[in-house]
């Protein structure tokens, strides 16, 4: 399995002899599947250009915090929502000092302080200016904050010194990040999910279906894998690969889901409703196209069968998660399905709305269970999955420690 497969890397650049080591570290990443971008400080532009980092990546590097061009197809903001982590490397001494205080007068420290994501920092200086009292303390309050500061290593290093002060190799570097989405707090446990929509017939050439795409459940299996779970995913038609690690049924009806899901819902663990599943679809299939000779036609549906309550509903049921993709009164409708289905969990979402929900990359959640709930904010959708999947192992884990 790629262990890094379709996770965002944002990698900024600091000024530094070492960030010769930073293109390495991107074609490391990429090897592992990970999409990287990157932000580059004046200073990074003085011992590598960004032509290098461009060639290597397939993307524009960004360099300027005032550049029009740049600022119009991917700004500071977009740039901090697209990724799942920042990872600085190397990280300067003047770079941490400046993070530190707080400053935003590069591109690279004002993405910085406009995410909400995790940040890594690969210290990469001087002996001397690392071991200085004043790099230690802006290095140990940038932890406090919740970064994790990665080496440095200690050896020769360019200036002729010897001590700690060398960045961490590539392989180094992306194994850290590999820890970070590997978390093991699924291990062990089989997980049965489903994702995307689901096509009711109308005749051989028209269905009814809605707009799913399929991503925030997918994004959900893959964190799944990487939090150590077997995983079986259920998929209606969608237009995205499946997460590598993930075995794959593909279904086309809710009828199609409902048999496939029943089939291997004694097994699981965990089961996680994600998909969109039509709650009615025609009455009778038409065996050869409808011909558009009437002003009006009636079709006649009848109720789908009900997935997520059929599973938690059973004598041994799984731990269920729902989702709840709602246009009104998100919280109160996802309470309602909680309560009424019996479920372990429902995880509710605006629709709808732009830049959220259907066919976005990005999604919000309000999570709730029997006491309590948490709201996961607007995110990319693999970094939402993450959160989600948290919570759900610690959920789970609580119920069967009772």
């Amino acid at each position: 399995m790629s262990k890094l497969q379709n996770r965002r890397i944002l990698l900024g650049v600091t000024g530094g002899i070492a960030a010769y080591k930073a293109a390495e570290f991107l074609r490391v990443c990429q090897t592992l599947g990970a999409k990287v971008r990157v932000v580059m400080t004046p200073a990074a532009t003085e011992f590598v250009t960004p032509l290098t980092f461009q060639a290597l990546s397939g993307m524009p590097v960004h360099t300027k915090l005032l550049d029009a061009e740049q600022e119009a197809g991917m700004g500071h903001i977009s740039l901090a929502r697209w990724a799942d982590v920042i990872i600085v490397a190397p990280a300067s001494a003047d770079f941490v000092a400046r993070l530190a205080s707080g400053m935003a007068n590069d591109l690279l420290s004002t993405v910085v302080l406009a995410s909400t994501k995790k940040l890594m920092l690969a210290p990469a200086m001087n002996q001397v200016m690392y071991t200085d009292e004043k790099t230690q303390q802006n290095l140990a309050k940038l932890a406090e904050l919740g970064a994790t500061i990665l080496g440095p290593d200690a050896g020769l290093q360019a200036c002729g010194d010897v001590g700690f002060g060398r960045m961490l190799e590539p392989e180094a570097l992306a194994e850290e990040i590999m820890n970070y989405f590997h978390t093991g707090e699924l291990a062990g446990l089989k997980v049965l999910l489903t994702a995307g929509p689901t096509r009711e017939a109308i005749d051989p050439v028209r269905y009814i279906s809605n707009h799913s795409s399929g991503k925030m459940g997918y994004s959900v299996a893959q964190a799944c894998v990487e939090a150590g779970a077997t995983v079986t995913l259920v998929s209606g038609p969608v237009q995205i690969e499946p997460p590598s690690g993930v075995e794959t049924l593909d279904v086309v009806s809710a009828e199609d889901m409902f048999e496939t899901v029943m089939a291997r819902s004694k097994e699981a663990d965990i089961f996680i409703a994600a998909a969109a599943v039509a709650d009615y679809t025609p009455l009778n299939v038409e065996s050869h196209k409808v011909k558009k000779n009437k002003s009006e036609i009636q079709l006649n549906l009848s109720k789908t069968k009900d997935i997520l309550q059929k599973v938690a509903g059973l004598p041994a049921a799984p731990f269920c998660v729902g989702f709840a993709a709602e246009t009104e009164n998100v919280e109160e409708y996802a309470r309602v399905k909680l309560d009424k289905k019996k479920l372990d969990m429902v995880a509710a979402n605006l629709v709808g709305v732009e830049d959220s929900g259907f066919n976005s990359d990005n999604n919000a959640l309000t999570v709730l269970w029997s006491n309590g709930r948490a709201e996961l904010g607007s995110k990319p959708k693999s970094a939402l999955a993450k959160e989600l999947v948290t919570l759900i192992a610690k959920r789970f884990y609580e119920k069967n420690s009772v």
